[in-house]
Protein backbone atom coordinates (compact mmCIF):
# COMPACT_ATOMS: atom_id res chain seq x y z
CA UNK A 1 0.00 0.00 0.00
CA UNK A 2 2.62 2.46 1.00
CA UNK A 3 4.40 1.42 -2.62
CA UNK A 4 1.29 2.19 -4.19
CA UNK A 5 0.81 5.61 -2.52
CA UNK A 6 4.49 6.65 -3.40
CA UNK A 7 3.84 5.64 -6.83
CA UNK A 8 0.52 7.47 -7.39
CA UNK A 9 2.49 10.91 -6.04
CA UNK A 10 5.58 10.15 -8.66
CA UNK A 11 3.02 10.19 -11.26
CA UNK A 12 1.11 13.04 -9.91
CA UNK A 13 3.85 14.69 -9.42
CA UNK A 14 5.47 14.64 -12.52
CA UNK A 15 1.92 15.37 -14.22
CA UNK A 16 2.20 18.72 -12.49
CA UNK A 17 5.57 19.78 -12.86
CA UNK A 18 4.89 19.04 -16.92
CA UNK A 19 1.73 21.35 -16.82
CA UNK A 20 3.66 24.07 -14.94
CA UNK A 21 6.10 24.36 -17.30
CA UNK A 22 4.37 23.86 -20.61
CA UNK A 23 1.76 25.81 -19.19
CA UNK A 24 3.59 29.24 -17.76
CA UNK A 25 6.50 29.32 -20.24
CA UNK A 26 6.09 31.57 -22.93
CA UNK A 27 8.56 32.87 -25.34
CA UNK A 28 11.69 31.53 -23.09
CA UNK A 29 14.05 33.33 -21.90
CA UNK A 30 16.44 35.37 -23.55
CA UNK A 31 20.10 35.22 -24.01
CA UNK A 32 20.22 38.78 -25.22
CA UNK A 33 18.29 40.51 -22.10
CA UNK A 34 20.68 38.47 -19.86
CA UNK A 35 23.11 40.35 -21.01
CA UNK A 36 21.61 43.83 -21.47
CA UNK A 37 20.90 43.64 -18.03
CA UNK A 38 24.20 42.41 -16.64
CA UNK A 39 26.48 44.91 -18.85
CA UNK A 40 24.52 47.34 -17.56
CA UNK A 41 25.20 46.55 -13.84
CA UNK A 42 28.24 45.83 -14.10
CA UNK A 43 29.34 48.77 -15.95
CA UNK A 44 32.14 51.03 -15.19
CA UNK A 45 29.68 53.53 -14.74
CA UNK A 46 28.10 51.82 -11.77
CA UNK A 47 31.49 51.66 -9.87
CA UNK A 48 30.94 48.63 -8.43
CA UNK A 49 27.50 49.20 -6.71
CA UNK A 50 28.93 49.63 -3.23
CA UNK A 51 26.69 50.46 -0.40
CA UNK A 52 25.84 53.74 -0.05
CA UNK A 53 27.32 55.08 -3.51
CA UNK A 54 25.67 56.69 -6.58
CA UNK A 55 26.20 53.19 -8.22
CA UNK A 56 24.54 51.18 -5.77
CA UNK A 57 21.63 53.33 -5.85
CA UNK A 58 21.48 53.60 -9.35
CA UNK A 59 21.41 49.79 -9.78
CA UNK A 60 18.73 49.96 -7.44
CA UNK A 61 16.93 52.54 -9.53
CA UNK A 62 17.58 50.00 -12.83
CA UNK A 63 15.87 47.12 -10.64
CA UNK A 64 13.08 49.17 -9.36
CA UNK A 65 12.26 50.31 -12.81
CA UNK A 66 12.00 46.67 -14.25
CA UNK A 67 9.68 45.80 -11.10
CA UNK A 68 7.69 48.73 -11.88
CA UNK A 69 7.67 47.54 -15.98
CA UNK A 70 6.71 44.24 -15.24
CA UNK A 71 3.69 44.73 -12.81
CA UNK A 72 5.45 43.72 -9.06
CA UNK A 73 2.82 45.26 -6.33
CA UNK A 74 5.12 47.64 -3.54
CA UNK A 75 5.04 46.43 0.20
CA UNK A 76 3.94 49.67 1.90
CA UNK A 77 3.82 51.85 -0.64
CA UNK A 78 7.39 51.55 -2.06
CA UNK A 79 9.64 49.22 -3.89
CA UNK A 80 12.86 50.06 -1.63
CA UNK A 81 13.41 48.33 2.24
CA UNK A 82 16.01 50.91 3.36
CA UNK A 83 18.53 50.21 6.00
CA UNK A 84 21.74 51.13 7.50
CA UNK A 85 25.52 49.40 7.22
CA UNK A 86 28.66 50.30 8.77
CA UNK A 87 32.10 50.90 6.38
CA UNK A 88 35.27 49.74 7.22
CA UNK A 89 37.85 52.49 6.97
CA UNK A 90 39.74 51.64 3.70
CA UNK A 91 36.78 50.14 1.21
CA UNK A 92 35.64 52.18 -2.14
CA UNK A 93 38.24 55.37 -0.94
CA UNK A 94 36.14 56.16 2.01
CA UNK A 95 36.63 56.87 5.57
CA UNK A 96 34.80 54.27 7.95
CA UNK A 97 31.12 55.74 7.94
CA UNK A 98 27.58 54.39 8.37
CA UNK A 99 25.92 54.31 4.92
CA UNK A 100 22.22 54.21 3.75
CA UNK A 101 21.57 51.36 1.19
CA UNK A 102 18.23 49.39 0.21
CA UNK A 103 16.42 46.13 -0.79
CA UNK A 104 14.28 46.23 -3.96
CA UNK A 105 11.55 44.66 -3.10
CA UNK A 106 7.70 44.24 -4.46
CA UNK A 107 5.42 40.85 -5.30
CA UNK A 108 3.04 38.85 -7.37
CA UNK A 109 -0.30 37.62 -6.11
CA UNK A 110 -1.25 34.28 -6.73
CA UNK A 111 -4.22 32.99 -8.55
CA UNK A 112 -5.53 30.56 -6.58
CA UNK A 113 -7.94 32.32 -3.24
CA UNK A 114 -6.04 30.02 -0.63
CA UNK A 115 -2.98 29.40 -1.77
CA UNK A 116 -2.17 32.74 -3.33
CA UNK A 117 -1.73 33.73 1.13
CA UNK A 118 1.44 31.76 1.09
CA UNK A 119 4.86 33.14 -0.66
CA UNK A 120 7.80 32.13 -2.30
CA UNK A 121 10.87 34.29 -2.23
CA UNK A 122 13.14 34.52 -5.26
CA UNK A 123 16.45 36.99 -4.98
CA UNK A 124 19.85 38.08 -5.95
CA UNK A 125 21.94 40.65 -4.20
CA UNK A 126 22.90 43.74 -6.71
CA UNK A 127 25.85 45.13 -4.35
CA UNK A 128 29.17 44.61 -4.78
CA UNK A 129 32.98 45.47 -3.62
CA UNK A 130 33.42 49.04 -5.79
CA UNK A 131 36.52 50.08 -6.06
CA UNK A 132 38.08 47.49 -3.49
CA UNK A 133 40.31 48.61 -0.59
CA UNK A 134 42.63 46.70 1.98
CA UNK A 135 39.38 46.14 4.41
CA UNK A 136 37.28 44.89 1.46
CA UNK A 137 36.64 40.98 0.23
CA UNK A 138 38.72 41.83 -3.08
CA UNK A 139 41.46 39.38 -3.63
CA UNK A 140 43.02 41.58 -5.23
CA UNK A 141 43.45 44.54 -2.31
CA UNK A 142 46.46 46.51 -3.56
CA UNK A 143 44.64 46.63 -6.90
CA UNK A 144 42.56 49.74 -5.98
CA UNK A 145 39.87 49.80 -9.17
CA UNK A 146 36.79 49.28 -9.87
CA UNK A 147 35.21 45.64 -9.16
CA UNK A 148 32.38 45.04 -11.54
CA UNK A 149 31.08 41.89 -10.57
CA UNK A 150 29.66 41.12 -13.70
CA UNK A 151 29.15 37.33 -12.06
CA UNK A 152 29.03 38.16 -8.83
CA UNK A 153 26.29 39.21 -8.62
CA UNK A 154 25.17 41.22 -11.59
CA UNK A 155 24.50 37.56 -13.35
CA UNK A 156 22.26 37.10 -10.12
CA UNK A 157 19.97 39.90 -10.95
CA UNK A 158 20.51 39.96 -14.76
CA UNK A 159 18.45 36.48 -14.07
CA UNK A 160 15.97 37.63 -11.28
CA UNK A 161 14.97 40.48 -13.75
CA UNK A 162 14.70 38.04 -16.83
CA UNK A 163 12.90 35.53 -14.36
CA UNK A 164 10.27 38.31 -13.36
CA UNK A 165 9.58 39.37 -17.39
CA UNK A 166 9.31 35.68 -18.31
CA UNK A 167 6.47 35.47 -15.60
CA UNK A 168 4.97 39.11 -16.74
CA UNK A 169 3.93 36.48 -20.15
CA UNK A 170 2.29 34.01 -18.04
CA UNK A 171 -1.67 33.73 -18.80
CA UNK A 172 -2.11 32.05 -15.65
CA UNK A 173 -0.03 33.31 -12.75
CA UNK A 174 1.18 30.87 -10.29
CA UNK A 175 -1.22 30.02 -7.05
CA UNK A 176 1.31 31.43 -4.41
CA UNK A 177 2.41 35.01 -3.97
CA UNK A 178 5.91 35.68 -4.93
CA UNK A 179 8.09 38.12 -3.88
CA UNK A 180 10.95 39.35 -6.27
CA UNK A 181 13.46 40.72 -3.92
CA UNK A 182 17.05 42.16 -5.06
CA UNK A 183 19.50 42.85 -1.62
CA UNK A 184 21.63 44.84 -1.04
CA UNK A 185 24.60 44.49 1.64
CA UNK A 186 25.46 40.85 0.76
CA UNK A 187 29.25 41.10 0.57
CA UNK A 188 29.35 43.02 3.93
CA UNK A 189 27.59 39.86 6.03
CA UNK A 190 24.27 39.09 3.87
CA UNK A 191 23.46 42.00 5.75
CA UNK A 192 20.84 42.84 3.49
CA UNK A 193 19.11 39.28 3.60
CA UNK A 194 19.22 39.14 6.92
CA UNK A 195 17.27 43.07 7.65
CA UNK A 196 14.49 41.54 5.03
CA UNK A 197 13.92 38.83 7.65
CA UNK A 198 13.98 40.81 10.69
CA UNK A 199 11.70 42.78 8.77
CA UNK A 200 9.34 40.93 6.48
CA UNK A 201 6.30 42.71 5.16
CA UNK A 202 4.27 39.17 5.24
CA UNK A 203 3.62 36.77 8.86
CA UNK A 204 6.81 34.57 8.71
CA UNK A 205 5.07 31.61 9.10
CA UNK A 206 3.97 32.15 5.18
CA UNK A 207 6.95 32.42 3.54
CA UNK A 208 7.37 28.95 2.49
CA UNK A 209 10.30 28.59 0.43
CA UNK A 210 13.58 30.99 -0.82
CA UNK A 211 15.65 30.71 -4.12
CA UNK A 212 18.30 32.50 -4.18
CA UNK A 213 20.93 33.23 -7.05
CA UNK A 214 24.64 34.37 -7.19
CA UNK A 215 26.87 34.05 -9.84
CA UNK A 216 25.25 32.50 -12.31
CA UNK A 217 27.21 33.74 -15.47
CA UNK A 218 30.11 31.25 -15.91
CA UNK A 219 28.11 28.07 -17.08
CA UNK A 220 31.08 25.50 -17.50
CA UNK A 221 31.16 23.13 -20.88
CA UNK A 222 29.64 20.38 -18.24
CA UNK A 223 26.67 22.74 -18.41
CA UNK A 224 26.74 22.19 -14.51
CA UNK A 225 24.95 24.13 -12.32
CA UNK A 226 25.23 24.23 -8.69
CA UNK A 227 22.28 24.00 -5.98
CA UNK A 228 22.63 23.52 -1.81
CA UNK A 229 19.33 23.01 0.31
CA UNK A 230 17.41 21.15 -2.76
CA UNK A 231 16.05 19.28 0.46
CA UNK A 232 15.16 21.78 2.80
CA UNK A 233 11.10 21.35 1.24
CA UNK A 234 9.34 18.34 0.46
CA UNK A 235 10.40 16.80 -2.53
CA UNK A 236 13.04 19.47 -3.47
CA UNK A 237 15.76 17.04 -4.54
CA UNK A 238 13.51 14.85 -6.96
CA UNK A 239 11.73 18.40 -8.45
CA UNK A 240 15.74 19.66 -9.31
CA UNK A 241 16.61 16.29 -10.55
CA UNK A 242 13.41 16.20 -13.08
CA UNK A 243 13.77 19.53 -14.17
CA UNK A 244 17.43 18.46 -15.19
CA UNK A 245 16.00 15.71 -17.76
CA UNK A 246 13.52 18.68 -19.23
CA UNK A 247 16.90 20.94 -19.85
CA UNK A 248 20.17 20.40 -21.63
CA UNK A 249 21.59 21.26 -18.14
CA UNK A 250 23.67 19.21 -15.68
CA UNK A 251 21.97 19.96 -12.11
CA UNK A 252 24.86 19.08 -9.05
CA UNK A 253 22.26 19.24 -6.45
CA UNK A 254 22.95 18.86 -2.84
CA UNK A 255 19.85 18.10 -0.37
CA UNK A 256 21.59 20.10 2.69
CA UNK A 257 25.24 22.42 1.74
CA UNK A 258 23.06 25.28 2.47
CA UNK A 259 26.34 28.14 1.10
CA UNK A 260 26.96 31.20 1.70
CA UNK A 261 24.97 33.81 0.12
CA UNK A 262 22.19 35.29 0.99
CA UNK A 263 19.62 32.47 0.91
CA UNK A 264 20.98 31.58 4.52
CA UNK A 265 19.51 34.00 6.55
CA UNK A 266 16.62 32.44 5.50
CA UNK A 267 17.46 29.06 6.33
CA UNK A 268 18.98 30.26 10.00
CA UNK A 269 14.85 31.89 10.10
CA UNK A 270 13.70 28.19 9.53
CA UNK A 271 12.82 29.20 6.11
CA UNK A 272 13.40 26.66 3.60
CA UNK A 273 16.26 27.95 1.11
CA UNK A 274 18.10 26.99 -1.97
CA UNK A 275 20.98 28.79 -3.90
CA UNK A 276 21.68 28.82 -7.06
CA UNK A 277 25.08 29.14 -8.67
CA UNK A 278 27.56 28.22 -11.75
CA UNK A 279 30.70 27.95 -9.51
CA UNK A 280 33.65 29.27 -8.82
CA UNK A 281 36.48 31.06 -11.15
CA UNK A 282 39.98 32.84 -10.69
CA UNK A 283 38.24 36.24 -11.14
CA UNK A 284 35.80 35.81 -8.16
CA UNK A 285 36.20 39.48 -5.92
CA UNK A 286 38.94 40.95 -8.15
CA UNK A 287 38.52 43.53 -10.86
CA UNK A 288 38.61 41.43 -13.42
CA UNK A 289 34.84 39.97 -13.00
CA UNK A 290 33.41 41.39 -16.22
CA UNK A 291 31.05 40.98 -18.69
CA UNK A 292 33.34 39.44 -21.69
CA UNK A 293 33.73 36.39 -19.36
CA UNK A 294 30.11 36.06 -18.87
CA UNK A 295 28.58 32.84 -20.75
CA UNK A 296 25.50 34.88 -21.93
CA UNK A 297 23.23 31.48 -23.65
CA UNK A 298 24.56 29.76 -20.42
CA UNK A 299 22.77 32.54 -18.27
CA UNK A 300 19.79 32.16 -20.25
CA UNK A 301 19.30 28.43 -19.65
CA UNK A 302 20.10 28.72 -16.13
CA UNK A 303 17.64 31.71 -15.77
CA UNK A 304 15.03 29.15 -17.50
CA UNK A 305 15.68 26.19 -15.26
CA UNK A 306 15.27 28.27 -11.99
CA UNK A 307 12.29 29.98 -13.76
CA UNK A 308 10.72 26.09 -13.95
CA UNK A 309 11.79 25.64 -10.45
CA UNK A 310 9.59 28.52 -9.55
CA UNK A 311 6.60 27.90 -11.30
CA UNK A 312 6.61 24.52 -10.17
CA UNK A 313 7.14 25.05 -6.82
CA UNK A 314 4.44 27.86 -6.40
CA UNK A 315 1.68 26.19 -8.01
CA UNK A 316 2.78 23.14 -5.85
CA UNK A 317 -0.78 21.85 -4.23
CA UNK A 318 1.07 19.73 -1.57
CA UNK A 319 2.15 21.22 1.69
CA UNK A 320 5.56 23.32 1.84
CA UNK A 321 7.33 23.21 5.08
CA UNK A 322 10.93 23.64 6.26
CA UNK A 323 13.09 20.64 6.81
CA UNK A 324 16.74 20.91 8.58
CA UNK A 325 19.77 19.83 6.56
CA UNK A 326 22.30 20.71 9.32
CA UNK A 327 22.96 16.84 10.42
CA UNK A 328 23.10 15.55 6.61
CA UNK A 329 26.05 18.49 6.65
Amino acid sequence: MLFLRNLKFKVFFIGVLFFNITSSAQEGINAEIFYKHDKYLSSDKMEGRFPGTKGNNDAASYIKKYFKKFGLKKFNQNYYQPFNLFVKEGINKVNSDSVTTQNVVGYIEGSDEKLKNEFIVIGAHYDHWGWGGQNSGSKKKEAFAIHNGADDNASGVSALLCILQELSRATVKPKRSIIFISFSGEEEGLLGSKYFVSHLPVKKDVVKVMLNMDMVGRLNEEKQIYMGGAGTFPNGVELMMKLGEGSTLNPVIHAGDVGGSDHVSFYKSSIAAVGFHTGGHPQYHTPEDDIDLINIKGGALVSQYIYNALVTIANDPQQLYFINQDKIN
